[in-house]
């Protein structure tokens, strides 16, 4: 029930999507009118529920709605088209130049079942700034994800066939263009 509220149910709330025209959830949906993450009441269980079924905690800083400072979450357990999220498929998150973050940005894969990072057999199931991605000719930034890498020089994350997971865009000091969503991450595509 925990599972379906964070990936469901919190999504049909206001503020629920991050970007009305892409899949990403947004953990801590605010009240609106309200600058940071404020359930209606203490025993509003499905938000409680649900964010609690994905995280093992919170900090007021994770949902501190203030330029420069916190982190923001942004994660889909859906491509583009609204499917599930397959490992036994690829897909490709565009991340277009000038990602909005004064610290560092990640991009992680989780286990849907744990919420812990999928055990891909790579060294960490994140590929983040500090990893000197490679960068495309226009500064943005393309990261895959599948059973099998997409060939030499690409940003990839494995997936381990026969289970699903989740993608979290993570954002440490997110900027002014987050907010006001002057800067979109492209949805995550499957690679047909």
């Amino acid at each position: 029930m925990g599972r379906y509220l964070a990936i469901e149910a919190i999504a049909q709330r206001p503020g629920g999507l991050i970007y009305q025209d892409r899949r990403y959830i947004n953990a801590f949906p605010s009240v609106p009118g309200t600058p940071e993450f404020v359930a209606p009441t203490y025993t509003d269980f499905e938000l409680r529920s649900g964010f609690f079924s994905i995280a093992y905690s919170a900090s007021p800083a994770m949902a501190l709605n203030m330029p420069d400072v916190g982190a923001k979450y942004p994660f889909t357990y859906k491509d583009a088209d609204g499917d599930y999220l397959s490992a036994d498929r690829s897909y490709r998150m565009h991340l277009p130049a000038g990602i909005p973050v004064r610290l560092f940005w990640s991009v992680t894969v989780y286990d849907p079942e744990t919420y812990s990072g999928l055990d891909n057999g790579q060294r960490f199931p994140s590929l983040n700034a500090m990893d000197k991605p490679v960068i495309n000719p226009d500064g943005s930034t393309d990261v895959y994800f599948g059973p099998k890498s997409p060939g030499e020089g690409k940003n990839w994350l494995a997936t381990v066939p026969g289970k699903g997971f989740v993608v979290c865009l993570r954002l440490y000091g997110p900027t002014k263009p987050f907010y006001d969503k002057a800067w979109k991450p492209g949805d995550v595509e499957a690679v047909r």
